[in-house]
């Protein structure tokens, strides 16, 4: 494997893995319960942010991405899950590579380990199995190693005047397998929820490198901001809308998206 150079080196800090879209929170589902959320996600970016953070041009950077997460109950303190992903990726000359095929498919569990009235505190570990081992594609490239993301996460509902709502904090360690180095990540959402039928979504998502990696890739971080809402069209199934932003970074892509989705309960 050649070291990473330019753009390339971008991608392959695997930046272009935006975190999941659907929302998973530190609740376990009931037993005998499931849910299933399927989403996509266009994405663009024409812009990344260099070492020291400043804004550069680069070829433009599309994805477009489908994901399904599938939660399942199997106790009222143990969830399985399962998250497959189909992805086409297109970068524009001078580098003119494209790919379409299997993203990361991740397989794990979510245990809650304690339980309040209005709290929970849980851990959850996943496997990412990735969708290509083809390094020699540059669209390829951040989809092509395994990983393995270990996180707890805190629960917390709560009044926000008259109006129901949670905070979300997950706090990860994602351990890369291959040249790319290891990553720090803090995920929060907040969700209030103003009317019975709509659910309003604000989450953050945070990715530091743990140090540079290996073959050339150097170290990084990002930080993307995503509003959305979630309308229940009936008891069992919700649309939703929303859209994100890379605010900021350091040898990341600046990326803008939309999210569309579906939650069907089980």
């Amino acid at each position: 494997m050649s070291k990473c150079m330019g753009l390339g080196c971008v991608l392959a800090a695997g930046l272009i893995a935006f975190p999941n879209v659907a929302f998973a929170g530190a609740w376990t589902l009931d037993a005998g319960e499931g849910v299933a959320i399927v989403t996509g996600t266009p994405s663009r970016a024409d812009k990344a942010f260099d070492g020291g953070g400043n804004l550069q041009s680069i070829p433009r950077y599309s994805k477009d991405e489908l994901q399904a997460l599938i939660e399942y109950g199997v106790t009222n303190w143990f969830t399985l899950m399962l998250a497959p992903s189909l992805q086409h990726i297109d970068i524009a000359a001078p580098i003119d590579a494209q790919r379409t095929g299997l993203g990361y498919t991740d397989i794990g569990g979510r245990v809650r380990l304690w339980q309040g009235d209005s709290w929970v505190l849980s851990a959850q570990t996943t496997f990412r199995m990735p969708g290509t081992f083809d390094k020699s594609n540059v669209a390829a490239i951040g989809y092509t190693d395994p990983e393995v993301d270990v996180r707890g996460l805190f629960g917390y509902s709560f009044a926000a005047g008259a109006w129901p709502a949670f905070l979300d904090i997950q706090v990860a360690q994602r351990f890369r397998i291959g040249g790319p180095p290891d990553e720090f990540r803090a995920d929060v959402t907040l969700g209030v929820r103003p009317a019975e039928r709509w659910l309003f979504l604000a989450q953050s998502f945070n990715v530091i490198s743990e140090g540079a990696g290996d073959w050339g890739y150097a170290s990084y971080a990002y930080y993307k901001f995503q509003l959305s809402a979630v309308y229940a069209l009936t008891p069992a199934l919700s649309l939703q809308l929303g859209g994100f932003t890379t605010y900021h970074g350091r040898n990341a892509l600046q990326e803008n998206g939309l999210v569309v989705g579906a939650w069907y309960k089980f």
